[in-house]
Parts: C-alpha cells; sequence; structure tokens
C-alpha cells in the first residue's frame, strides 16, 4: 500500500514555461492552479494547488514580469527543458530541532534562512527553510520548512487535488533511505534514474504527474 511520507508539506513541480505547464495542468485534471505570488529578486513565480492536509503542489517557473534577472533562478529553471517534479518539502514540528537531528545522524541539510513572499491580495507570508549547498543533490530528501505564523498556503482556499500516491526512483534507494530517516520522514523508492512520480485524484479522474 503506497502512503503518504510524513510530514508532507509540498511537491516543487519546476517548469521553464509557467503559464504552459498551469495549462497542461488543468487540461488534464479540470482544477486550475491559484496564483501563489512572485518570488521578487529570485526571478520566479509560482502557482498553487491544494493536495489535502497541509500539503500543496508548487508549480514554479520563470516570471516574465523580471525578464531583467540575470542569476539563476531557483530550481534551474533555465535550465529545464520541460517540466519535472525535482524536490519536496516536509514541516517538521521544531524547524532548528530536526536541523539538529539530522546532523547528528550524519546528514546536513544546510543552513535556515528566512524568505517571504506576497499573495495576489497583498498578504505577506513569511516562511523559514533549510537551503544550502549540503542538501542531497538528487532533490529525493526533502528541505524543511517551518511557515511560523503565516498562514499556510492549503488552507488559504486554492482549488485541490487530492494526493493518491508520492514515490521516487534513485540508482541507490538504499543510500537515500537513511538520510530521509535523519530528517523524520520517509518515501517509497525503486531503483532507477533519480525522478519522482505522484498521482492526484481530480474531477477526471486520477491523473499522473512526474
Amino acid at each position: 500500500m503506497t502512503t503518504i511520507p510524513a510530514l508532507l508539506d509540498h511537491l516543487v513541480l519546476a517548469t521553464p514555461d509557467l503559464a504552459a505547464t498551469v495549462e497542461d495542468f488543468a487540461r488534464r485534471t479540470g482544477v486550475t492552479p491559484a496564483p501563489g505570488g512572485v518570488h521578487v529578486g529570485l526571478g520566479t513565480r509560482n502557482r498553487l494547488v491544494a493536495l489535502g492536509g497541509a500539503s500543496y503542489l508548487e508549480i514554479i517557473g520563470p516570471d516574465p514580469e523580471q525578464a531583467a534577472y540575470k542569476g539563476p533562478r531557483p530550481f534551474d529553471v533555465d535550465l529545464l527543458t520541460g517540466p519535472r517534479t525535482v524536490t519536496w518539502a516536509i514541516a517538521p514540528p521544531d524547524l532548528d530541532a530536526a536541523v539538529e537531528a539530522a546532523r547528528s545522524q550524519g546528514y546536513d541539510p544546510g543552513d535556515v534562512r528566512a524568505m517571504s513572499r506576497r499573495r495576489p491580495d497583498g498578504t505577506l507570508l513569511e516562511w523559514r527553510l533549510t537551503d544550502g549547498e549540503t542538501a542531497h543533490p538528487s532533490g529525493l530528501v526533502p528541505f524543511l520548512i517551518d511557515w511560523g505564523t503565516t498562514i499556510h498556503p492549503s488552507a488559504s482556499g486554492l482549488p485541490a487535488t487530492p494526493l493518491l500516491a508520492l514515490s521516487a526512483r534513485a540508482p541507490d534507494p538504499d543510500g537515500i533511505r537513511p538520510l530521509l530517516t535523519a530528517v523524520g520522514t520517509t518515501l517509497d523508492l525503486t531503483t532507477g534514474p533519480v525522478g519522482f512520480s505522484f498521482t492526484v485524484d481530480s474531477p477526471r479522474g486520477p491523473v499522473t504527474f512526474s
């Protein structure tokens, strides 16, 4: 039986063309992702869909209104040839304690830093997350996030496509599992090229994305 990973906060579906990926998602599911917000100074924006419980899907891509942005964009969206699920996030009860616990087990998820963005209605969202070069490069080990006193994105009236299954592939699954344990979660892993697969329920039936 496939289970949803413990502490799942959100999945990250990165794309070089946000509008086209949102249109494809809407066509396949019958549900149109809601505008999330702009990552000012990072060159990206996102659209969101609730996945059930306190979790959601983030579709992130270049922001056309930040065309002058020249630096690398989050998740290397500029380098992608098409949409791809690149990583995921978990929300431990105590972010700082979870980081220290992971380090004590031999895995460093990275330093904690603060971020923010504004929703289309002007509401400021602020959160803290692990974001560092020490994180596992495959994206299969989640980054950690803490929304603090901010209203969680999944609780802001998003359209919903409930998550039915989440799995991933890795050339060496046994090398990934201890790292997942170190951050306090699990993931259904099989052997193969690095990649994710998730299935959501929708008005048009179950739909699988990778």
